[in-house]
């Protein structure tokens, strides 16, 4: 079907994610469009407030100077250059080879490296690190459990894996505003950046497919994690999961 004459009819966005192979070839064209204003989108939709999440979820790992640290879907390298400013041993891991390339072009003096690469096939050895974060990662993975299984891969015995993102309410009425409120958003942003509306609305329409904080926790222990905890961030509307191998 083709609207005009020339150009085909845009994918509807719930079809695109209803499977791990669309899904994946949507995220991967997402990000490569947001890329160049990926740092101003997380400051707009969070009020100012994603680098105090971020900040915490560094707080909560407590880092060690020397150690092996890996952030996936590292974006522009928010946590990673945390992580190594604080002594770590800083790899950051995006697919997207835009997101890396505006990474590696940030402020030099710091020590992180940058590759491009998938989170549900990490390219290191078994017990690579003792550290594994992500910030708005593994909402965005076509299959969540491979990228649970790739991380616990890579964790040295007794790592630690923390993970930011948003959550889906349980209460169902709290969901629906939240959803509803992030739409309105995100369909508004969509329009004035890039003229379509559906580019932010993937972010309310992931989070429906979103199995929740504490489904997650279960995932985390059944791809045999020690423990795992979902921190509230935002009266729960946002998670910090906190994994030990």
């Amino acid at each position: 079907m083709t609207v005009g004459a020339d150009r085909p009819e845009r994918p509807v966005l719930r079809d695109s994610l209803a499977t791990p192979e669309g899904k994946s070839r949507y995220v991967r064209r997402l990000f490569s469009t947001i890329a160049d204003r990926y740092d101003l989108i997380t400051v707009f939709l969070s009020y100012g407030q994603d680098r105090r999440w971020k900040e915490g979820l560094i707080a909560l790992a407590d880092v060690q100077p020397g150690i092996h640290a890996l952030d996936l879907a590292c974006g522009t390298g928010d946590i990673t250059f945390q992580l190594s400013d604080r002594g770590a041993r800083a790899i950051g891991l995006d697919i997207t080879p835009r997101m890396v390339e505006l990474a590696t072009r940030k402020p030099s003096g710091r020590s992180a490296q940058f590759l491009v690469g998938d989170m549900m096939a990490l390219p290191f050895s078994a017990s690579r690190f003792d550290l594994v974060t992500t910030g708005y990662g593994i909402r965005n993975v076509p299959v969540l459990r491979q990228a649970i299984a790739e991380i616990h891969r890579v964790l040295k015995p007794g790592g630690l894996f923390l993970s930011l993102d948003f959550n889906r309410p349980s209460n169902g009425f709290v969901r629906a505003v939240y959803l509803s409120y992030l739409t309105i958003v995100g369909s508004a942003l969509g329009f004035v950046l890039h003229r379509d509306p559906d580019t932010y609305r993937y972010i309310p329409e992931s989070i429906r497919r979103y199995p929740g904080a504490s489904a997650v926790c279960a995932i985390v222990r059944e791809e045999g994690f020690a423990s795992c905890e979902a921190l509230p961030v935002l009266g729960g509307l946002m998670a910090i999961h906190r994994a030990r191998k």
